[in-house]
């Protein structure tokens, strides 16, 4: 019997589960053209309303995975993690917990995409390094790799081909937030990777795409089950983005706060969650116990092999190292603006996408996909969330190309904060994690 997508949408439509087969035909039909928009979408809103199966989840992603190029680690003798994090405000660990990996005797492969929108992307920090190279070729990538057990570059255009086509129509059709596409678009390039195995860190809270601890949870257990499904060993940690993490939002910016942390020095909150997702990827890597792990990433931290790690891949990738060990060597915004508390009391509200939006504004990310970006923008907390404040305490520093541009970020960046006599209850960091065994709370 011959398939056809009309039948498939009803199909869903009515709540039933597509077989391997029918999402084969589904994906290659798309990605070959034979398959209009038009069906396509109609077939995205079905799977919004009707969900899909763990198994069907994991079937769509490993065919979105095969449907592009995949890349090959089987030349790399050693363990191979991998992380992604769901995109945060002034989420920079990347740069933290990649180097503490390598330090730690293990490879660390990692392809990141640029920012969109209120959320960075690790490749416009890395692209803030002078000389930096993201581009490399895949014997590059190899080499880099194989040399300094890490390599940080920008994902090829290649990977997961029906993942690319299926994104741009889901964010034209209102089916961006539906769990299994979601994650089936993340873990479809995780499998085309090559690496062992993958840590996922997946944001909760005001700045992230999930708003609460219960569909962070669902998302998390989602990809965790494609993982099994596919045989690729994944976790994934839940981390809390209701504030920016760290003090820096913007690129070069977080680019020297990451080396702050590797240096000993940076915010608390910063070091704690990348220490947690470096012993996490440790675990994945069977390197001990969850324990034994969180010592490992703690010694490379204080001895200094983690900065080292850093410094080596960067100078091997064409960046200029100086910038690492202090901020004055990045190109500096031209304008600066402190922005100050209008009335006593505690910080009780820094709402992450609002700050984001503020760096936005400020040059430091873009609003569309193919604008241009200025590396030097951005926003410096000089307080946080709970901590006390006077009138006139400076909260903030802004960096801009222009007054005028600084006077939309003040104007926005005000907005995320909220100052109350009272102090908040504390927050925690990280939630809880999932692994094969399912949810544990933190």
């Amino acid at each position: 019997m011959n398939m056809n997508m009309y039948d498939l949408i009803t199909k869903k439509k009515h709540g039933g589960a597509l077989t391997k087969k029918e999402l084969s035909y589904m994906i290659d039909g798309y990605v070959s053209g034979d398959i209009p928009d038009y069906q396509m979408s109609a077939m995205l809103m079905a799977i919004w309303f009707c969900g899909m199966t763990q198994k069907e989840t994991a079937m769509l992603t490993q065919i979105m995975a095969a449907s592009g190029d995949q890349i090959d680690l089987s030349s790399i003798k050693g363990a191979k993690i991998d992380k992604h994090s769901t995109g945060g405000v002034g989420d920079k660990t990347t740069l933290i917990v990649s180097p503490i990996v390598a330090a730690c005797g293990c490879y660390a492969p990692k392809m990141s995409g640029r920012g969109l929108g209120h959320t960075g992307g690790t490749v416009d920090k890395l692209a803030s390094i002078p000389g930096y190279r993201t581009d490399l070729d895949a014997a590059e990538f190899l080499r880099v790799l194989r040399d300094c057990h890490m390599s940080l570059i920008a994902q090829a255009g290649t990977l997961a081909r029906a993942d690319k086509l299926l994104y741009a129509l889901r964010d034209v059709t209102a089916t961006v937030d539906s769990i299994p596409l979601i994650a089936s678009s993340i873990m479809s390039k995780k499998l085309a990777s090559g690496a062992d195995a993958v840590l996922l860190d997946v944001k909760v809270g005001r700045g992230a795409f999930m708003k609460t601890a219960q569909d962070a949870r669902a998302l998390a257990e989602a990809m965790v089950g494609i993982g099994i499904e596919s045989k690729l060993p994944t976790a994934a940690l839940l981390t809390n983005m209701e504030a920016p993490l760290g003090r820096a939002v913007g690129n070069s910016l977080e680019v020297s706060e990451a080396a702050l942390v590797l240096r000993g020095k940076g915010p608390d909150d910063l070091r704690e969650v990348s220490l947690s997702l470096a012993a996490g990827m440790l675990h994945l890597a069977k390197c001990g116990t969850r324990q034994e792990c969180r010592a490992r990433a703690e010694k490379a931290l204080a001895d200094g092999t983690a900065f080292e790690a850093l410094q080596r891949t960067v100078a091997a990738q064409g960046g200029d190292t100086a910038v690492l060990h202090a901020a004055e060597y990045f190109p500096q915004a031209h304008f600066t603006r402190t922005v100050t508390a209008e009335t006593g009391g505690c910080i009780t509200q820094l709402d992450a996408e609002t700050v984001g939006r503020a760096a936005v504004l400020l040059g430091a990310g873009r609003a569309t996909k193919d604008a241009g970006i200025d590396y030097a923008a951005g926003i410096y907390l000089h307080k946080k969330y709970g901590d006390a404040v006077l009138s006139g305490t400076p909260i903030a520093t802004l960096y801009a190309e222009s007054e005028e541009q600084l006077a939309a970020g003040e104007e926005r960046f005000r907005m995320a904060v909220k100052i109350d006599a009272q102090p908040p209850a504390p927050e925690k960091l990280i939630y809880g994690y999932v692994d094969a065994e399912g949810f544990h709370d933190r």
